[in-house]
């Protein structure tokens, strides 16, 4: 009987983000979407979906949800 050779490869460490922090990027979204959405202290709308997700990933950190650290600059 032969037997399978596993490649070498990494192990992916589970999910990168939690249920928590998920919840919390959709509802931005859902802002983001009806228009509703205003970023920082100017309070001036958002425009870009990448701004709306980094908006909600940066609340779901705050929150002490599961998400990735950010990358140094």
């Amino acid at each position: 009987m032969a037997t399978k050779k596993r490649s070498s490869s990494k192990k992916s460490s589970g999910r990168k983000y939690g249920p928590k922090a998920q919840r919390k990027i959709s509802r931005v979204m859902h802002e983001y979407g009806e228009g509703k959405l205003r970023s920082g202290r100017s309070r001036k709308k958002v425009t870009s979906q990448k701004q709306a997700v980094a908006i909600g990933i940066s609340e779901a950190r705050r929150e002490g949800a599961k998400v990735p650290k950010r990358k140094a600059a």
